[in-house]
């Protein structure tokens, strides 16, 4: 079995497009709607990383990160925001909430997966 990834976004076409791009790469994916059901998904499976965006309703991507990182399971592992924002301010707040790393939306599959192989070690 390959490593559990945990992708939480809004849109129905980007969550598709980070599953059939992992998916294709060997990883699992789990998906979720939103921050609230990204936590949800986050405690009753360990992921190997989470990947999320920033802005989404019922809780918003920081917000996920922070309450993520309150988890024991979750304290060391790698976390990438997947938005449209590429805000210097934005980068320091979601490097202080825990984030690992950033990818910014629309995002190439080469790019999505040689980040992902980086965080994990592969």
């Amino acid at each position: 079995m390959g490593k559990l990834i945990l992708s939480v976004d809004d849109s129905p076409s980007v969550r598709q497009m980070v599953k059939l791009t992992l998916a294709g790469a060997g990883y699992d994916v789990v998906q979720a709607n939103d921050g609230a059901e990204g936590l949800a998904a986050a405690r009753s499976r360990q992921a190997d990383l989470v990947i999320t965006d920033l802005n989404m309703p019922v809780m918003n991507g920081m917000a996920l990160i922070r309450e993520l990182r309150k988890l024991p399971g979750y304290q060391g592992t790698p976390i990438l925001f997947l938005t449209t924002e590429s805000d210097g301010e934005l980068k320091k707040e979601a490097r202080a909430a825990g984030a690992t790393g950033w990818v910014t939306k629309p995002f190439q599959q080469e790019q999505l997966v040689a980040v992902v192989k980086k965080v994990l070690g592969a």
